[in-house]
């Protein structure tokens, strides 16, 4: 069973229940301050955190006084509006004294689903993780329809710890884990602490959609688990109400876990080489080496592009003597990338009119 205290990615989903008081429409923000001491504590050890919050929808809702009811789609996306800025400066007001910056990343469900926008989105959160800030992520509310939401938050997590290669994600719900039936309304209901493969027997003990205690039931929960531990991210259920409750976790607080399938490096390499190329990349004897090294390809290694293909497509990456190394997401377009093989990172901006990446197909996006 995976322990939080050995996460070296966390993301951590949080559901507008725990966030806000649902009989006034404020912030909880004695429980935001005790997470915001639980995040700072597990980032010092050396723990890259991410969190996947829910709450502007709810936030909004309070200050345009709107009903306790479902919401016409235009009266949502005002409500989200709204409350994203009070939802962001919450965080940051509650993460600042700890010393920790943090970034407002709002996503749709075509960001995970495009390739162009999913390696954005990727190189995006690893650049802020990077520079040690903490990622408030939200679905785009203020624009998404029907046809390009996650419409729950459980989802949008499981796809975030794919994208970034986390290797736990922590759904804090109104229920302490996964149980044969809804615990509320069977006093027999069994608790699984542990869940090693979501069988057809564990999907039928979730019930329709609707059926769990809190938005979406626990049928959303398990298709995140069923994404999460695909891509090598263990998940844990666990109850979030009260305060600091990742600390309660991690003093083995109740909660189940899903064991990951594979881990999240070998996953990613696995989800590339499945591709199939649009094009292929020619390199030198020199690039092949560095590849074979674990480097990534880098514009002066190329020597030629065949092919029609965009930012975030498969290529195949052959050596001189037409051997194939391996396949790559590429991060620039077969145009692009004819035009800046064989030069220096450094003169792709004069070349291309506009600046971009230092490295045409990143060892990360990579299955050599």
């Amino acid at each position: 069973m995976a322990a939080l205290n050995d996460a070296r990615r966390l993301v951590v989903k949080i559901g507008s229940a725990l966030l806000v008081d649902r009989s006034t429409g404020d912030l909880r923000r004695d429980w935001l301050l005790s997470l915001a001491q639980d995040v700072a504590r597990i980032k010092a050890r050396g723990t890259d955190v991410i969190l996947v919050s829910s709450g502007s929808i709810a936030l909004g809702r309070g200050v345009l006084k709107l009903p306790p009811t479902v919401l016409p789609l235009e009266q949502s996306q005002a409500a989200a509006a709204v409350g994203q800025i009070r939802l962001a400066r919450a965080y940051e007001e509650a993460l600042a004294p700890h010393g920790l910056n943090t970034a407002q990343v709002l996503v749709t469900l075509e960001d995970s689903s495009n390739r162009r926008r999913y390696l954005n989105s990727r190189a995006t959160l690893e650049t802020l993780v990077g520079f040690g800030v903490i990622p408030i992520v939200n679905e785009n509310d203020t624009v998404a329809t029907d046809e390009i939401r996650y419409g729950d938050n459980d989802r949008l997590a499981a796809q975030v710890a794919a994208t970034v290669g986390a290797d736990q994600l922590i759904l804090l719900s109104d229920v302490d884990g996964f149980y044969s039936a809804n615990p509320m309304q069977d006093p027999n209901a069994r608790h699984f602490p542990l869940i090693d493969a979501i069988t057809p027997e564990i999907e039928a003990m979730a019930g329709d959609a609707g059926s769990g205690l809190s938005k979406g039931g626990m049928k959303t929960k398990l298709m995140a688990a069923k994404t999460a531990t695909a891509s090598g991210c263990a998940m844990a259920i666990t109850e979030g109400s009260p305060l600091n409750p990742l600390q309660a976790l991690e003093n083995g607080g109740r909660a189940t876990w899903f064991t990951p399938q594979l881990d999240p490096h070998a996953a990613r390499k696995r989800w590339i080489s499945a591709m199939k190329p649009q094009g292929t990349l020619t390199v030198d004897a020199g690039a092949a080496r560095a590849l074979s090294a674990g480097t990534s390809l880098l514009p002066p290694g190329i020597t030629q592009v065949t092919g029609s293909f965009g930012r975030g497509d498969p290529v195949m990456i052959r050596d001189s003597e037409g051997r194939d190394l391996g396949l790559g997401l590429t991060r620039y377009t077969a145009t692009e990338a004819r035009a800046i093989k064989g030069h220096n990172s450094a003169e792709i901006e004069e070349i291309l009119g506009y600046p971009g990446r230092a490295v045409v197909i990143h060892r990360d996006d990579m299955a050599i």
